[in-house]
């Protein structure tokens, strides 16, 4: 069958469901024509994530007494004492992607690790994991990009789910499973250094597309299958795209038998967010995640986000395909990102904006229980 066969008779038979959850886990629903998370009781949730949380940020040779004194050196006393009531507080109900840039130059560009099962039990929040199938992230300049038609890449994506699917399967407050930050599938930040996977030139002709559809497919369905052998329970949220790159029809179409929400990181105004959402969830029929992304002058406390935040929140809950928004915060302000809620001492930074931010959240989950 060809990959728009395929797609055609994916999409008829994906406008016929309605529900797609397991009892007491996260899943989607379509109720008159919006998507929504579903919670563990089967309530609508439209998923408020807050991503980069580090507390390195707090380990500084100026500042460490901060986490001697105040948290005893302890993770778990952080994130139950500080960063699980603030996320609360600013009425944010996921943790969406934990790890943290940590050095960003012209050669290396790395970000923390991912928080652990027992980190995220001691934040007590619904929250997104990402698996680490390949580092394939467009931020990525030091590792090899893996043969996804190979043997040995099967059994490393075995050993992934293996590790942390299993681990976490029977988790409740886990939403689902992100993969790759930005795949560079047909783009690359420094070619010099590391180029994509795919030769955008071979998409200038039909054999070249059926090329690069024919190896995302292998790939999505290679990372998948470890995943279900391990996990029956919850959503694969798949490869967080970058919007604002080369990102071909065939790689999302590969992906639609695989994945249950198309997510993207996405820096750009609420229009433009609208109008390529709409476009993406017409040619797939999936759920669209806004995975990462913030508000235009996030990083001037005298700026006009805490006007722009709520009006970008609207336009994203009131969109039908759209079921949630993955703030990039970071939570705390380190010296590399340079943004974020607290800074390393652990003051707010913007109280004006973070006002607007709880006010917004809130009238978002009460817009969602309305509906």
């Amino acid at each position: 069958m060809s990959a728009s066969a395929a797609l055609s008779a994916l999409k008829r038979s994906h406008q016929n469901i309605r529900e797609m959850r397991v009892t007491g886990y996260f899943g989607l629903s379509k109720q008159e024509g919006h998507w929504w998370f579903l919670d563990t009781g089967g309530e609508r949730f439209f998923s408020l994530g807050m991503n980069h949380i580090d507390s390195a940020t707090l380990r500084y040779p100026d500042n460490i007494e901060i986490w001697k004194s105040k948290y005893g050196s302890s993770q778990k006393r952080w994130l139950e004492e500080s960063v699980a009531p603030d996320l609360r507080n600013w009425g944010f109900n996921t943790i969406g992607w934990t790890q943290e840039v940590i050095i960003r130059s012209s050669t290396i560009h790395r970000h923390s690790q991912d928080f652990n099962y027992e980190e995220y039990q001691w934040a007590n929040l619904p929250y997104c994991h990402m698996l680490p199938f390949t580092e394939a992230h467009q931020w990525e300049l030091e590792t090899r990009l893996p043969d996804v038609f190979s043997h040995d890449f099967e059994t490393w994506c075995d050993c992934v789910a293996r590790e942390h699917c299993a681990a976490m399967a029977d988790d409740p407050k886990l939403i689902g499973y992100f993969y790759v930050d930005c795949p560079t599938w047909v783009h690359a930040r420094r070619p010099d250094l590391k180029g994509p996977w795919f030769d955008p030139e071979l998409l200038e002709s039909k054999s070249g597309r059926q090329k690069l559809y024919e190896l995302a497919s292998r790939y999505y369905r290679v990372t998948r299958d470890p995943i279900r052998r391990y996990d029956s329970n919850h959503l694969i949220l798949g490869d967080r795209y970058e919007a604002m790159r080369l990102l071909p029809d065939e790689i999302l179409r590969a992906a639609v038998p695989y994945v249950d929400v198309l997510s993207f990181q996405f820096f750009s105004e609420p229009d433009e967010i609208r109008s390529r959402f709409e476009t993406w969830h017409m040619l797939t029929g999936k759920p669209i995640l806004l995975a990462d992304s913030c508000v235009p002058g996030r990083h001037d406390e005298s700026s006009s986000a805490a006007s722009m935040y709520p009006a970008m929140l609207k336009v994203l809950r009131e969109l039908p395909c759209c079921i949630g928004w993955h703030y990039c915060g970071g939570y705390l302000k380190n010296r590399v990102r340079r943004s974020g809620f607290r800074d390393e001492h652990e003051r707010l930074i913007n109280p004006q904006f973070i006002e607007a931010v709880r006010r917004a959240n809130r009238q978002t989950i009460d817009y969602v229980r309305e509906c």
